[in-house]
Order: structure tokens, then C-alpha cells, then sequence
């Protein structure tokens, strides 16, 4: 009996995100700075003596064919990457999808990485990232961006350049070890309750960009600045002006969609604001899902995020990125 056991992180954007949309990048380039966190999509793949399909996730399909999988990245993803015998894939997650931690991109570079062990190919990080985004980009037509399969594949904390021939160019970055002890004693994330579909505010995003909407075009080039001052402020350790710069990161994207913010992710801004949160932001599309926050005074920021039913998710960030291994 074969079974190969994959993982795949899930990410928070640290600047920039939504410049990795194709209906920006294609014209004007995009960067965001993105860290993959210890929270991940892990994936199951039984490789010996299946008759039958049988996927494992929120619901269980049991099917002859590929082409009658119902779950959309599984059925397109075995279609191109597998000509063998019939799987059983079972999967879970750390985090609920909906939330805005790439979880989507994240299940598709997990499936993507055991699949390719278990045909005994060796898979690059780069080849990860750019075939799970052909799947839910060109092959679902899913108006997400590159970000979080990229992430997934590549672990640590990087910069992102996503060019207009669709190319994309990852510089990992080096943070002194002050850096990196401050971003995980005083970066926080808390759940506001509200899980949300990002297709909707993506897909209005998209549209505008494509149409050449200029008020949506001027908000992703300062999107796109505060991408790379990210890059520049946390490589410099300055972590107090990147801190203030997320807050302007946010009010900025508050402005780029209906439905970006709701009172109960205003309310618990505000709250964290006036604990001595410097700045914060949703992490995702919008909506819903986590707010990220650098807190000046961690112990009082968890105090009122656990009075207003905020519930917090630690972490810490993940340097390996999507893996597998097998056992028989």
C-alpha cells in the first residue's frame, strides 16, 4: 500500500496585494510582498488498488471517471497531470476557505505536488506555482491572481513580481533575526467571524481594471508603491513606518470594491486602533476572513479582540513551502 501525504502553506499579503491580477499585470506589471505562515492545506493520495475516484473533501465523491468529478480544481487537475490507475485524495485544511489565507491556491499546489510524486516527477517550486495558476486562471477562469499558489510553492517571505508576459520573478527576502522576531511578536491575526466568497469583490476589480476605470487603475499604482516601500521598509527593519504604511494599505483598498469592509470589520479596527494597534488590514480580497494587525502592545490588543468575540490565530511563518513524502 502507497500513500503520499502532501502540504502546501497558506499566506498573508504584507503589501501589495491584488496587483497579481492578470488584468493589471498584463498592462502595467505588478509587486506585492507575501509570507507564508505554519497554517496549511494538507492532502492524502492512495495510490494502490482503486477501482473508483474517491474524493475526500467537504462532501465525498465516489465516480468512474474524472470528467464526472464535481469539484472543479480536482477533476481539471487530474484531467492534465494524471494517467494512472484511480486515486482515493482526501484533504483538510487549518483554516475554513472563504477567509482570505489563499487556501484555494494553496489546495491546488498541495494536489499538484503529491500527484507529481506519485508519478515520480520532480517539481519545481516555479513550475508549481505557474501550472496551479493555469488551472484556476486560464482553465476555471477564476478571477483570482498568481499570489497564492505562488506563496504555497514557495514558502518564506518574498517579493513578487508579476511581469506583463506572465512571468514571475520571486526574491525572497532577508530579514535580520530583530526583524523577524518583532513581525512574530507583534504581527497579529484575529478572525472577524465573517467568512465570504472573493470571487465577487475580485470579479469587480477585475472588470474596472479591464475596462480601464481610472479611479481603480490609480488605486492599484499606489497599491503597487506600497508593495514595494513594503519590501523596502521590512528589508530595513523599520518596522513602526511599515506598520503606519499598513494602515494606509488599507484605507486605501477599503476604497477599491463594494463590500471590501462591513461594520463588523470596521468595529474591530476601530477597537484594535485604540488598543495601540499601529496599523492593520484584511488579509484577502475583502469582506470578511482575518485582520492582520501590528500591535504596539500585543497583550492589549488580544484583551479587547477577545472582549469584542475576535478569536486569534497564532502563527508564525513557514520557510519550506509546498512538500511530500510518501509511505508504504
Amino acid at each position: 500500500m502507497s500513500v503520499i501525504f502532501s502540504q502546501a502553506p497558506l499566506r498573508i499579503s504584507l503589501g501589495g496585494g491584488g496587483t497579481d491580477l492578470p488584468s493589471y499585470y498584463a498592462e502595467h506589471g505588478g509587486f506585492l510582498v507575501a509570507g507564508a505562515i505554519d497554517k496549511y492545506v494538507y492532502m492524502l493520495i492512495h495510490t494502490v488498488f482503486q477501482r473508483r475516484y474517491l474524493m475526500k473533501y467537504s462532501q465525498t465523491e465516489d465516480v468512474e471517471r474524472i470528467s464526472d468529478i464535481q469539484h472543479p480544481i480536482l477533476r481539471e487537475t487530474l484531467a492534465k497531470h494524471w494517467r494512472g490507475s484511480p486515486l482515493e485524495i482526501a484533504s483538510v485544511a487549518d483554516v475554513p476557505s472563504g477567509t482570505g489565507m489563499g487556501s484555494s491556491g494553496a489546495y491546488t499546489v498541495a494536489l499538484l505536488k503529491g500527484l507529481a510524486h506519485a508519478r515520480r516527477t520532480s517539481i519545481t517550486a516555479g513550475s508549481l506555482g505557474e501550472t496551479a495558476s493555469e488551472i484556476e486562471i486560464d482553465i476555471l477562469k477564476e478571477p483570482c491572481g498568481k499570489q497564492d499558489p505562488y506563496v504555497a510553492a514557495h514558502g518564506g517571505i518574498c517579493g513578487y513580481t508579476f511581469n506583463p508576459d506572465g512571468t514571475v520573478d520571486v526574491e525572497p527576502l532577508e530579514l535580520s533575526p530583530e526583524t523577524l522576531r518583532a513581525l512574530r511578536e507583534q504581527l497579529l491575526l484575529f478572525y472577524t467571524g465573517e467568512a465570504r466568497d472573493a470571487s465577487a469583490v475580485l470579479a469587480d476589480q477585475d472588470e474596472r481594471t479591464k475596462s480601464g476605470d481610472q479611479e481603480m487603475l490609480e488605486n492599484m499604482h499606489r497599491t503597487k508603491e506600497m508593495g514595494l516601500q513594503s519590501r523596502d521598509l521590512l528589508r530595513s527593519g523599520d518596522l513602526f513606518a511599515y506598520a503606519e504604511l499598513m494602515h494606509e494599505h488599507w484605507l486605501n483598498k477599503r476604497k477599491r470594491s463594494p463590500g471590501m469592509a462591513t461594520d463588523r470589520i470596521d468595529e474591530l479596527y476601530t477597537l484594535a486602533r485604540r488598543s495601540g494597534v499601529i496599523g492593520g488590514k484584511l488579509v484577502g480580497a475583502g469582506g470578511g476572513g482575518f485582520l492582520l494587525v501590528y500591535a504596539r502592545h500585543p497583550a492589549d490588543t488580544r484583551q479587547a479582540m477577545a472582549a469584542a468575540g475576535a478569536t486569534e490565530l497564532p502563527f508564525d511563518f513557514e520557510f519550506v513551502g509546498a512538500n511530500s513524502r510518501e509511505y508504504l
